[in-house]
Protein backbone atom coordinates (compact mmCIF):
# COMPACT_ATOMS: atom_id res chain seq x y z
CA UNK A 1 0.00 0.00 0.00
CA UNK A 2 1.31 3.38 -0.67
CA UNK A 3 1.93 6.22 1.89
CA UNK A 4 2.61 9.70 0.96
CA UNK A 5 4.58 12.79 2.34
CA UNK A 6 5.35 15.63 0.80
CA UNK A 7 8.98 16.34 1.14
CA UNK A 8 9.92 20.40 1.80
CA UNK A 9 12.93 21.72 2.18
CA UNK A 10 12.49 24.54 4.33
CA UNK A 11 15.20 27.56 3.48
CA UNK A 12 15.60 25.00 0.11
CA UNK A 13 17.36 27.92 -1.89
CA UNK A 14 19.68 29.15 0.89
CA UNK A 15 20.56 25.92 1.57
CA UNK A 16 21.42 24.55 -2.01
CA UNK A 17 22.92 27.99 -3.14
CA UNK A 18 25.55 27.97 0.41
CA UNK A 19 27.00 24.39 -1.22
CA UNK A 20 30.21 23.97 -3.57
CA UNK A 21 29.97 21.81 -6.87
CA UNK A 22 31.99 19.15 -4.23
CA UNK A 23 28.77 19.15 -1.99
CA UNK A 24 26.39 18.53 -4.75
CA UNK A 25 23.99 15.62 -4.18
CA UNK A 26 24.04 12.17 -6.26
CA UNK A 27 20.33 11.36 -7.24
CA UNK A 28 18.39 8.64 -9.01
CA UNK A 29 14.76 8.47 -9.33
CA UNK A 30 13.18 5.16 -9.56
CA UNK A 31 10.06 3.66 -10.46
CA UNK A 32 9.55 0.56 -8.66
CA UNK A 33 6.96 -1.41 -5.97
CA UNK A 34 4.27 0.30 -8.15
CA UNK A 35 5.35 3.75 -7.00
CA UNK A 36 8.37 6.53 -7.39
CA UNK A 37 11.45 6.45 -5.42
CA UNK A 38 14.02 9.68 -5.13
CA UNK A 39 17.37 8.77 -3.76
CA UNK A 40 19.59 11.46 -2.70
CA UNK A 41 23.00 11.18 -1.15
CA UNK A 42 25.99 13.52 -0.81
CA UNK A 43 29.51 12.56 -0.68
CA UNK A 44 32.52 11.08 -2.68
CA UNK A 45 30.92 7.63 -2.45
CA UNK A 46 27.07 8.91 -3.23
CA UNK A 47 26.93 7.84 -6.77
CA UNK A 48 28.34 4.27 -6.16
CA UNK A 49 25.79 4.24 -3.15
CA UNK A 50 22.51 4.75 -5.14
CA UNK A 51 23.72 2.43 -8.13
CA UNK A 52 23.89 -0.16 -5.35
CA UNK A 53 20.38 0.94 -4.37
CA UNK A 54 19.34 0.99 -7.21
CA UNK A 55 20.44 -2.89 -7.84
CA UNK A 56 19.14 -3.86 -4.52
CA UNK A 57 15.09 -2.64 -5.25
CA UNK A 58 15.47 -4.59 -8.31
CA UNK A 59 16.04 -7.53 -6.50
CA UNK A 60 13.89 -6.89 -3.42
CA UNK A 61 10.70 -6.08 -5.77
CA UNK A 62 11.93 -9.59 -7.95
CA UNK A 63 11.48 -11.00 -4.60
CA UNK A 64 8.16 -9.37 -3.24
CA UNK A 65 6.15 -8.81 -6.56
CA UNK A 66 2.51 -10.48 -5.66
CA UNK A 67 1.84 -10.43 -9.63
CA UNK A 68 5.16 -11.56 -11.20
CA UNK A 69 5.44 -15.21 -11.42
CA UNK A 70 8.80 -15.67 -11.20
CA UNK A 71 8.97 -13.91 -7.32
CA UNK A 72 8.58 -15.75 -4.00
CA UNK A 73 5.70 -14.39 -3.38
CA UNK A 74 4.15 -15.26 -6.46
CA UNK A 75 5.24 -18.91 -5.63
CA UNK A 76 4.02 -18.75 -2.23
CA UNK A 77 0.59 -17.34 -2.94
CA UNK A 78 0.29 -20.81 -6.06
CA UNK A 79 1.66 -23.15 -3.58
CA UNK A 80 -1.66 -25.01 -3.04
CA UNK A 81 -0.74 -25.18 0.95
CA UNK A 82 2.96 -26.35 0.12
CA UNK A 83 6.15 -25.22 2.13
CA UNK A 84 7.75 -22.71 0.02
CA UNK A 85 11.66 -21.93 1.00
CA UNK A 86 12.76 -17.86 1.47
CA UNK A 87 15.33 -16.27 0.83
CA UNK A 88 17.50 -13.91 3.64
CA UNK A 89 15.44 -10.97 3.04
CA UNK A 90 11.95 -12.30 2.09
CA UNK A 91 12.45 -14.43 5.39
CA UNK A 92 13.05 -11.06 7.35
CA UNK A 93 10.34 -9.04 6.00
CA UNK A 94 8.03 -11.61 6.83
CA UNK A 95 9.14 -12.41 10.11
CA UNK A 96 8.41 -8.56 10.90
CA UNK A 97 5.33 -8.15 9.60
CA UNK A 98 4.29 -11.45 11.19
CA UNK A 99 5.82 -9.87 14.79
CA UNK A 100 4.08 -6.78 14.61
CA UNK A 101 0.64 -8.61 13.84
CA UNK A 102 0.96 -10.31 16.94
CA UNK A 103 1.75 -6.98 18.68
CA UNK A 104 -0.94 -5.36 17.48
CA UNK A 105 -3.11 -8.37 17.69
CA UNK A 106 -4.28 -8.42 13.92
CA UNK A 107 -4.70 -4.85 13.28
CA UNK A 108 -1.69 -5.00 11.01
CA UNK A 109 -2.39 -8.60 8.62
CA UNK A 110 -0.84 -9.58 5.70
CA UNK A 111 -3.51 -12.05 4.36
CA UNK A 112 -6.03 -9.33 3.07
CA UNK A 113 -5.05 -9.41 -0.06
CA UNK A 114 -7.50 -11.43 -1.67
CA UNK A 115 -10.28 -9.21 0.14
CA UNK A 116 -8.43 -6.09 -1.13
CA UNK A 117 -8.65 -7.05 -4.86
CA UNK A 118 -12.37 -7.92 -4.60
CA UNK A 119 -12.66 -4.55 -3.59
CA UNK A 120 -10.46 -3.47 -6.67
CA UNK A 121 -7.76 -1.49 -4.73
CA UNK A 122 -5.43 -3.14 -6.38
CA UNK A 123 -7.29 -3.13 -9.66
CA UNK A 124 -8.66 0.48 -9.80
CA UNK A 125 -12.04 -1.79 -10.76
CA UNK A 126 -13.58 -0.48 -7.43
CA UNK A 127 -16.49 -1.93 -6.24
CA UNK A 128 -18.27 -2.24 -2.91
CA UNK A 129 -18.40 -6.08 -2.19
CA UNK A 130 -21.33 -7.54 -0.38
CA UNK A 131 -21.68 -8.77 3.26
CA UNK A 132 -21.74 -12.14 2.55
CA UNK A 133 -19.02 -12.27 0.01
CA UNK A 134 -16.85 -10.59 2.53
CA UNK A 135 -17.45 -12.81 5.15
CA UNK A 136 -16.84 -16.18 2.74
CA UNK A 137 -13.25 -14.43 1.91
CA UNK A 138 -12.37 -13.58 5.74
CA UNK A 139 -12.52 -17.50 6.17
CA UNK A 140 -9.34 -17.03 4.56
CA UNK A 141 -7.70 -14.80 6.23
CA UNK A 142 -5.59 -14.58 9.56
CA UNK A 143 -1.95 -14.21 9.90
CA UNK A 144 -1.91 -16.32 13.12
CA UNK A 145 -2.36 -19.21 10.48
CA UNK A 146 0.67 -18.63 8.61
CA UNK A 147 3.06 -21.34 9.12
CA UNK A 148 6.91 -20.34 9.43
CA UNK A 149 9.73 -21.99 10.61
CA UNK A 150 12.36 -18.76 9.52
CA UNK A 151 13.40 -20.31 6.32
CA UNK A 152 10.44 -21.98 4.87
CA UNK A 153 6.66 -20.61 4.96
CA UNK A 154 3.43 -22.88 4.16
CA UNK A 155 -0.02 -21.19 3.79
CA UNK A 156 -3.27 -22.70 3.98
CA UNK A 157 -4.33 -23.75 0.59
CA UNK A 158 -6.57 -20.89 -0.33
CA UNK A 159 -4.48 -17.91 1.32
CA UNK A 160 -2.41 -15.43 -0.33
CA UNK A 161 -0.34 -12.66 1.33
CA UNK A 162 1.13 -9.40 0.20
CA UNK A 163 4.05 -7.81 2.43
CA UNK A 164 3.47 -4.29 0.50
CA UNK A 165 2.24 -2.80 3.83
CA UNK A 166 5.68 -3.07 5.53
CA UNK A 167 7.82 -3.96 2.11
CA UNK A 168 8.83 -0.24 1.06
CA UNK A 169 9.85 0.93 5.17
CA UNK A 170 12.10 -2.52 4.71
CA UNK A 171 13.29 -1.46 1.76
CA UNK A 172 14.43 1.81 3.38
CA UNK A 173 16.15 0.33 6.09
CA UNK A 174 18.26 -2.12 3.59
CA UNK A 175 19.22 1.00 1.42
CA UNK A 176 20.16 3.36 4.59
CA UNK A 177 22.78 0.23 5.63
CA UNK A 178 23.44 0.45 2.05
CA UNK A 179 24.38 4.03 1.94
CA UNK A 180 26.60 3.81 5.23
CA UNK A 181 28.81 0.78 3.59
CA UNK A 182 30.05 2.87 0.92
CA UNK A 183 30.60 5.80 3.66
CA UNK A 184 27.67 8.06 2.88
CA UNK A 185 26.55 9.76 6.51
CA UNK A 186 24.44 12.23 4.36
CA UNK A 187 20.82 11.22 2.42
CA UNK A 188 17.47 11.42 1.97
CA UNK A 189 15.40 8.32 0.72
CA UNK A 190 11.63 9.33 -0.55
CA UNK A 191 10.52 5.56 -1.14
CA UNK A 192 7.10 6.22 -2.43
CA UNK A 193 6.58 8.40 0.75
CA UNK A 194 7.68 6.53 2.96
CA UNK A 195 10.55 8.36 4.42
CA UNK A 196 14.44 6.98 5.12
CA UNK A 197 17.01 9.83 6.71
CA UNK A 198 20.64 8.94 6.87
CA UNK A 199 22.58 11.81 9.25
CA UNK A 200 21.69 14.88 8.74
CA UNK A 201 21.62 17.37 6.41
CA UNK A 202 25.23 18.22 4.90
CA UNK A 203 25.34 21.28 6.74
CA UNK A 204 24.41 19.12 10.26
CA UNK A 205 20.48 20.72 10.28
CA UNK A 206 18.36 18.40 10.42
CA UNK A 207 15.94 17.02 7.40
CA UNK A 208 12.65 19.04 7.13
CA UNK A 209 9.71 17.00 6.13
CA UNK A 210 6.23 17.98 5.44
CA UNK A 211 3.37 16.20 6.34
CA UNK A 212 0.27 16.01 4.04
CA UNK A 213 -3.20 17.51 5.12
CA UNK A 214 -5.75 14.46 5.01
CA UNK A 215 -8.34 17.24 4.49
CA UNK A 216 -7.23 18.82 1.02
CA UNK A 217 -4.03 20.20 -0.15
CA UNK A 218 -1.60 21.30 1.39
CA UNK A 219 0.64 20.60 4.55
CA UNK A 220 -0.67 20.19 8.34
CA UNK A 221 3.16 20.06 9.99
CA UNK A 222 6.69 19.23 8.88
CA UNK A 223 8.83 16.82 11.49
CA UNK A 224 12.74 17.64 11.65
CA UNK A 225 14.11 13.97 11.27
CA UNK A 226 18.35 13.05 11.31
CA UNK A 227 18.68 9.28 10.99
CA UNK A 228 15.01 8.36 11.08
CA UNK A 229 12.15 6.94 9.55
CA UNK A 230 8.90 8.14 9.09
CA UNK A 231 6.13 6.69 7.75
CA UNK A 232 2.17 8.12 6.89
CA UNK A 233 -0.95 5.91 6.20
CA UNK A 234 -4.27 7.89 5.14
CA UNK A 235 -7.27 6.88 3.59
CA UNK A 236 -7.40 10.11 1.34
CA UNK A 237 -4.51 8.37 -1.10
CA UNK A 238 -6.38 5.35 -2.65
CA UNK A 239 -10.34 5.73 -2.40
CA UNK A 240 -13.49 5.62 -4.20
CA UNK A 241 -16.77 7.08 -3.71
CA UNK A 242 -19.27 4.41 -3.72
CA UNK A 243 -23.05 4.87 -5.30
CA UNK A 244 -23.82 5.17 -1.66
CA UNK A 245 -22.05 8.05 -1.64
CA UNK A 246 -19.56 7.01 0.97
CA UNK A 247 -15.92 7.20 0.55
CA UNK A 248 -13.94 3.44 0.62
CA UNK A 249 -10.36 3.76 1.38
CA UNK A 250 -7.87 0.79 0.75
CA UNK A 251 -6.78 0.55 4.58
CA UNK A 252 -9.10 -2.28 5.55
CA UNK A 253 -9.90 -3.74 8.83
CA UNK A 254 -8.93 -7.03 9.17
CA UNK A 255 -11.82 -7.74 11.80
CA UNK A 256 -14.64 -6.74 9.40
CA UNK A 257 -12.70 -6.82 5.42
CA UNK A 258 -13.97 -3.33 5.03
CA UNK A 259 -12.58 0.37 5.57
CA UNK A 260 -11.36 0.79 8.58
CA UNK A 261 -13.44 3.55 10.55
CA UNK A 262 -11.24 4.22 13.48
CA UNK A 263 -11.50 8.26 13.58
CA UNK A 264 -7.87 8.34 13.02
CA UNK A 265 -7.64 9.79 9.13
CA UNK A 266 -4.14 10.29 9.21
CA UNK A 267 -1.18 8.26 11.18
CA UNK A 268 2.30 8.99 11.26
CA UNK A 269 4.81 6.55 13.00
CA UNK A 270 8.50 7.77 13.18
CA UNK A 271 11.61 5.64 14.69
CA UNK A 272 15.05 3.99 13.62
CA UNK A 273 13.85 1.04 11.68
CA UNK A 274 11.42 2.34 8.18
CA UNK A 275 9.95 -1.34 8.15
CA UNK A 276 8.44 -1.23 11.68
CA UNK A 277 7.52 2.87 11.07
CA UNK A 278 6.13 1.37 7.51
CA UNK A 279 4.02 -1.67 9.26
CA UNK A 280 2.77 1.19 12.28
CA UNK A 281 1.33 3.12 10.39
CA UNK A 282 -1.24 0.84 9.07
CA UNK A 283 -1.71 -0.53 12.59
CA UNK A 284 -2.08 2.59 14.22
CA UNK A 285 -4.89 3.81 11.38
CA UNK A 286 -6.94 0.62 12.19
CA UNK A 287 -6.79 0.56 15.72
CA UNK A 288 -7.99 4.10 16.06
CA UNK A 289 -6.86 6.49 19.18
CA UNK A 290 -7.70 4.97 22.39
CA UNK A 291 -5.69 1.73 21.55
CA UNK A 292 -3.11 3.25 19.56
CA UNK A 293 -2.47 5.66 22.30
CA UNK A 294 -2.22 2.28 24.96
CA UNK A 295 -0.16 0.52 22.47
CA UNK A 296 2.76 3.51 22.22
CA UNK A 297 2.65 3.45 26.25
CA UNK A 298 3.00 -0.10 26.32
CA UNK A 299 5.92 -0.89 23.50
CA UNK A 300 7.09 2.56 22.44
CA UNK A 301 10.81 1.63 24.71
CA UNK A 302 10.66 -1.80 23.11
CA UNK A 303 10.10 -0.60 19.43
CA UNK A 304 11.72 2.64 19.35
CA UNK A 305 8.51 4.65 18.08
CA UNK A 306 6.98 8.31 18.32
CA UNK A 307 3.45 8.73 16.26
CA UNK A 308 1.18 11.45 14.94
CA UNK A 309 -2.57 10.95 14.85
CA UNK A 310 -5.13 13.31 12.87
CA UNK A 311 -8.46 12.09 13.40
CA UNK A 312 -11.13 13.31 11.72
CA UNK A 313 -12.42 15.89 13.43
CA UNK A 314 -9.38 17.58 12.58
CA UNK A 315 -7.46 16.81 16.14
CA UNK A 316 -3.87 16.20 16.42
CA UNK A 317 -2.63 13.80 18.78
CA UNK A 318 1.46 13.56 19.29
CA UNK A 319 3.83 11.20 21.60
CA UNK A 320 5.84 13.40 23.57
CA UNK A 321 8.94 12.61 22.06
CA UNK A 322 8.34 14.80 19.00
CA UNK A 323 7.23 18.03 20.79
CA UNK A 324 10.65 19.56 19.46
CA UNK A 325 11.17 18.38 16.23
CA UNK A 326 7.60 19.00 15.17
CA UNK A 327 6.17 22.22 13.38
CA UNK A 328 2.32 23.21 13.13
CA UNK A 329 1.68 24.55 9.28
CA UNK A 330 -1.55 25.14 7.31
CA UNK A 331 -5.20 25.27 8.93
CA UNK A 332 -5.04 23.29 12.28
CA UNK A 333 -4.06 25.65 15.19
CA UNK A 334 -1.87 24.76 18.10
CA UNK A 335 -4.86 24.43 20.15
CA UNK A 336 -5.75 21.64 18.34
CA UNK A 337 -2.68 19.41 19.08
CA UNK A 338 -2.83 16.94 22.37
CA UNK A 339 0.61 15.80 23.39
CA UNK A 340 0.38 12.03 24.69
CA UNK A 341 2.83 11.60 27.53
CA UNK A 342 3.81 8.08 29.13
Amino acid sequence: MRRFFWIVFFSAAIFFSSCSSEDSPAEKTVFAMDTYMKLTAYGDNGKEAIEASEEKIAELESLWSVTEAGSEIYALNNSGGKSVPLSGDTAALLKLCLEISEKTEGALDCTMYPILKEWGFTTGEYKIPPDEKIAEFLQNTGYEKIAYDGTSVTLPADFQIDLGAVGKGFTGDLLADIMRENGVTSALLDLGGNIQTVGSKPDGTPWKIGLRSPFGDGLFGALELSDKAAVTSGGYERYFVGEDGETYWHILDPETGKPARSGIVSATAVGESGGVCDALSTALFVMGLEKSENFWRQNFSEMNFEMILVTQDGKIYMTEGLENSFVLTGDLKASDITVIRH
